[in-house]
């Protein structure tokens, strides 16, 4: 028996899909939910990649498969929820975990639109696509879960405060789309209140990854925990918050 009221332990028969996980905190993600018995999709943009990811974690005698997808593209994001309904009819988890910091790191008045685009295009524009992509098969599991992978750099409350972690990060492109991504959440959880489907946002921390240069603190193991967390939340578990694995995270 779980040991949380709130969460399901196991995710025995589940079906789940986690966006950029041939490597770093999404392949974390992706290990800890096959781990738990989901058969997990490693939703890729390099199918050789993605396939040798899958490999090593099915060598370990985990259910799991490459699935190419750029979030991106329509056509991609159209055939990989073609291909879920033609293998399985239903998705149980979906983890929008694809995320860019994008090129630019100048000042908010140096950047450009197609500074902001190039972020937006996947950290939002991505998940709004891919969600919309995959809502009908959520409709249809049980206990259809959202996880959108934020950032406590997105939250308005903590860099507004005065004696803020982020007083001398600025990065224009990068948390804007994580605070654009945090109301994204929101209005997907207010869409689906009345429905199965629970929609929250993950806020790993600074997790070391390539998108980092490895400079964060935390290890990819600790970061998903919350991912993984959201993703398996029973029935009384909530909808449309931002969380850490300490708890709330501010709007």
């Amino acid at each position: 028996m779980a040991t949380n009221p709130h969460l399901d332990d196991r995710a025995d028969g589940r079906v789940a899909l986690v966006t950029g996980a041939n490597r770093g905190l999404g392949l974390e993600i992706a290990r800890q939910l096959a781990h738990r018995g989901a058969t997990v999709l490693l939703g890729v943009r390099d199918p050789r990649r993605g396939s040798q990811a899958a490999e090593e974690l099915a060598a370990t005698g985990l259910s799991v498969a490459a699935l190419p997808l750029d979030v991106t593209h329509a056509a991609s994001v159209a055939a990989a929820a073609t291909e879920i309904d033609r293998r399985y009819g239903r998705l149980d988890i979906l983890v929008n975990n694809a995320g860019i910091a994008g090129g630019f790191t100048g000042p908010p008045s140096a950047a450009s639109v197609d500074d902001l685009r190039e972020v937006y295009d996947t950290n939002v524009f991505g998940v709004v696509a891919v969600t919309n992509a995959m809502l009908p098969l959520l409709r249809r599991a049980p206990a259809g879960r959202i996880v959108n992978m934020s950032s406590e750099a997105g939250s308005l409350t903590r860099n507004a405060a005065p004696d803020s972690w982020f007083r001398d990060y600025n990065a224009i492109a990068y948390q804007s789309s994580k605070t654009a991504l945090n109301f994204v959440t929101l209005a997907y959880a207010k869409e689906l209140r009345d429905t199965a489907v629970k929609v929250n946002a993950a806020n790993p921390g600074f997790v070391a990854t390539d998108m980092n240069h490895r400079r964060g603190h935390r290890t990819v193991e600790e970061g998903a925990v919350i991912a993984v967390r959201l993703a398996l939340l029973g029935p009384d578990g909530p909808t449309g918050t931002s969380q850490d694995d300490k708890g709330l995270v501010p709007w």
